[in-house]
């Protein structure tokens, strides 16, 4: 017998726009086909910890780095921007790789990709722990980076294909909580450790924790269900290519993530310089707790993924953004009473722009999803090498004021498109 849907997500029309996905009422588990993951099953919490493990180690791996960049610069004698580049060019081979990943996991299958990913990027960062040149730092990150984006590339088209759409966006806000909590124990364990040991002994520690991390993920992250094998033929890569960048909606949500992780990502590496400096004059150890603002991001995440539910992903995209622009503006005081506020309500609407504007993706794809999610952290990433590093010449030049004026303008551009995403008409996608 064929499994009933809900009429209103049934009946869904083009004409509608995005904002009217507060139509779709909740789907009763009963009435769902059995092949897709709900909440209330056990294959659900099972892919809920296993995406979170995958989130935790991916953010906890990758940012590592930030709290310790004056430790770089004091140990290799480098200015803040060259520093920098020890997160830099782990996002940057991470951009590169999402573009050969993606369409890797559509080829050979999704588990197996993030599996081997998580395990590489394990290794490679307890390598880098026994560098001593610069040079031998940055090919370790290098190489993080590129193992890493087998992980990035793969875990959204995961959730887009195992879990019933109803309740994607709130999955979606699940894993990339993993990932507010991944950066806080990436950056809070490297500052307190780098400060009373060595930096050698930090990046040590997050090796071992990603490495955890990559064994709980396999065992726990059940089968999939819906993956159908595709060739990796060079001309079906180009069409489906081709295809991402017809469709209106998703060339401005690849923007949207370039500047989305651009903002944070500058924000967070030079932060760091001015808590180390007057008027603050704070200790490593102390800047690297000041990392539990990236909690924020545990309720921020999936609460924005319920609220599309209510009031459509553009409106909720703006109110992160402008969320963003708000913690920004507090930051621009010199008393961490202000400051610490503005940096959590910067991360809350970074963590909850990040889940609606990737779940958004999964939406409007009507086919290669592996390689639109590819696409759309192909530019995320790429926002943070390029800002990341473009950020210290505006320290260099004009302080926190300058960078602070640089975000900003990045910020300004992403409401600017959000506002047009809103007025987007919708794709519908049938519920089988």
């Amino acid at each position: 017998m064929a499994p009933v849907v809900n009429k209103s997500a049934a009946l869904h029309s083009e004409s509608l726009s995005d904002e009217d996905d507060s139509l779709i009422s909740p789907v009763d588990n009963t009435s769902i086909n059995k092949t897709y993951i709900t909440r209330g099953t056990r294959r659900f919490t099972h892919a809920t910890l296993a995406l979170f493990c995958a989130g935790l180690s991916t953010f906890a791996v990758l940012y590592c780095v930030q709290p310790i960049l004056p430790v770089f610069s004091e140990s290799f004698h480098l200015t803040p921007a060259q520093s920098s580049l020890s997160l830099s060019v782990t996002t940057a081979m991470m951009a590169l790789g999402l573009l050969i990943t993606g369409p890797l996991s559509d080829a050979i299958g999704r588990k197996s990709v993030m599996s081997i990913s998580l395990l590489l990027a394990a290794f490679f960062t307890l390598v880098c722990a026994t560098m001593s040149s610069w040079e031998g730092v940055l090919a370790m990150r290098a190489l993080t980076g590129l193992a890493l984006s087998g992980v990035a590339a793969v875990a959204m088209t995961w959730l887009s294909e195992e879990l019933h759409p109803v309740f994607l966006s709130f999955s979606m806000g699940l894993y990339i909580s993993g990932n507010s909590i991944g950066g806080l124990v990436g950056r809070l364990s490297t500052g307190m450790l780098a400060d009373h040991f060595s930096w050698h002994i930090s990046l040590f520690v997050v090796g071992l924790f990603a490495l955890a991390a990559a064994g709980l993920f396999f065992r726990l992250l059940p089968p999939s269900q819906h993956f159908r094998p595709s060739s990796l033929r060079p001309r079906k890569l180009l069409v489906n290519f081709m295809f991402q960048w017809r469709d209106i909606g998703l060339p401005m949500l690849f923007v949207v993530g370039f500047i989305l992780m651009g903002s944070f990502v500058t924000l967070f590496n030079y932060v760091s310089y001015r808590f180390l400096s007057a008027p603050f004059s704070l200790s490593q150890t102390v800047v690297g707790l000041l990392s539990v603002v990236y909690l924020t991001g545990t309720y921020s995440s999936p609460r924005a993924g319920m609220m599309t539910a209510r009031h459509g992903r553009g409106v909720v995209l703006m109110g992160s953004l402008g969320l963003m622009l708000t913690g920004l503006i507090a930051t621009q005081f010199a008393t961490l009473f202000l400051v610490l506020p503005g940096l959590m309500l910067f991360a809350a609407g970074f963590f909850a722009a990040h889940s609606v504007a990737s779940s958004w993706v999964g939406h409007r794809a009507r086919r290669a999803r592996g390689q639109a999610s590819s696409l759309y952290l192909f530019f995320y990433y790429l926002g943070s090498s390029v800002a990341g590093t473009l950020g210290g010449v505006f320290w260099n030049g004009y302080g926190w004021m300058g960078v602070s004026g640089f975000i900003a303008v990045m910020l300004i551009g992403g409401l600017i498109l959000a506002n047009k995403l809103r007025k987007i008409p919708v794709l519908v996608k049938k519920v089988r």
